[in-house]
């Protein structure tokens, strides 16, 4: 599982901003706990000067220290329990004086053997979802608000509706959305506008994103554009630059709308990388785009619908366009 950093710096920033506003508000709680029972400033102090007395017995060099430790132990263990006593006795827990972090699994480090811990995945998660909703409406967007209402049920000539397709369509990105991962393959969403791509597609990002993975949705116009800044190496190559390492390294690249920029040689050029890098690296890609795959390989090249053809779930989108009558639908 990759992440991005981007993302991954404002999330672990939060996360470490959380953490300390919650540090904040226990030594509020403490500071009001101490206010309120006196004697419990004192057994902190006296409880924080046993340490210091473990630790000069432990240096302490020509005598055996353990005997002394057992005796400042057993200081420490009666202060602790007048503690509990006074809390239970003013009607708080008695561990209320005890700073406990939020994630009992990595201590609040955010990382756990090695690893990113749930915590902060979870943290990853909503700036990646805060990402999105630049471009996509992410608030509305997702499976269990689809509707298959506006698909009609009259059958095509090969004897299947829109609807049936629209069913088929939204089974198979249902499933991949869930059970993403390192096996899961790529697909090619085609057909006019306005028949539920863009939709279909933001669900997938969502459900993807909300499982942890690293998710960039962007137009085909924005990634390219993107590509030729850092090729030619202009003012924002840097910021470039970074794009286009999110757009190869990413989990899942989600590419909007390909077939609606101006097609150059260098755009040639650069969707056969994108599509090339990310089979060779095992990344996986979505693609949505109003061509068919005969307009793909006049557009771009035999080779990169080769591609596609040999290495993308095919899923063609069908019938009328549901906009007009439905403002809000899934476009």
């Amino acid at each position: 599982m990759s992440y991005d950093g981007k993302i991954l710096r404002r999330a672990t920033e939060q996360y470490e901003s959380d953490k300390a506003a919650r540090s904040a508000q226990f030594a509020a709680r403490r500071e009001k706990l101490f206010c309120q029972i006196p004697e419990l400033a004192e057994i902190d102090r006296r409880l924080r000067g046993t340490m210091s007395e473990i630790i000069s017995s432990a240096l302490r060099r020509g005598t055996d220290p353990l005997p002394a430790i057992r005796v400042i132990r057993d200081k420490n263990l009666s202060l602790q329990q007048r503690r509990a006593e006074l809390l239970r006795q003013a009607g708080y827990p008695e561990d209320a004086l005890e700073e406990k972090p939020s994630c009992p699994l990595c201590g609040d480090s955010g990382y756990r053997g090695g690893e990113m811990c749930r915590c902060l995945r979870q943290y990853y998660s909503r700036e990646q979802i805060r990402e999105l909703s630049k471009l996509l409406d992410m608030g509305n967007a997702s499976f269990e608000t689809f509707s298959f209402a506006w698909y009609s049920s009259e059958p095509d000539e090969l004897g299947i509706s829109p609807r049936e397709n629209m069913e088929r369509n939204y089974d198979i990105c249902q499933d991949y959305a869930y059970q993403f991962g390192p096996r899961s393959g790529n697909l090619l969403l085609c057909g006019d506008p306005g028949l539920g791509k863009t939709f279909l597609s933001a669900c997938v990002a969502r459900v993807v994103s909300e499982n942890g993975f690293s998710v960039v949705y962007d137009t085909a116009a924005h990634i390219f554009s993107r590509f030729e800044s850092d090729k030619f190496q202009r003012e924002d190559g840097e910021d470039a630059q970074s794009d286009v390492n999110r757009c190869l390294q990413c989990d899942l690249l989600i590419l909007d709308d390909l077939g609606t920029e101006m097609t150059t040689s260098f755009v040639q050029s650069a969707l056969y990388q994108i599509i090339n890098d990310r089979l060779l690296s095992g990344k996986k890609t979505l693609i949505n785009t109003n061509l068919s795959l005969d307009d793909i390989q006049c557009r771009y090249s035999p080779q990169i619908r080769s591609r596609l053809q040999g290495e993308y779930q095919i899923l063609p989108f069908f019938g009328e366009d549901i906009r007009p009558r439905k403002p809000s639908a899934q476009s």
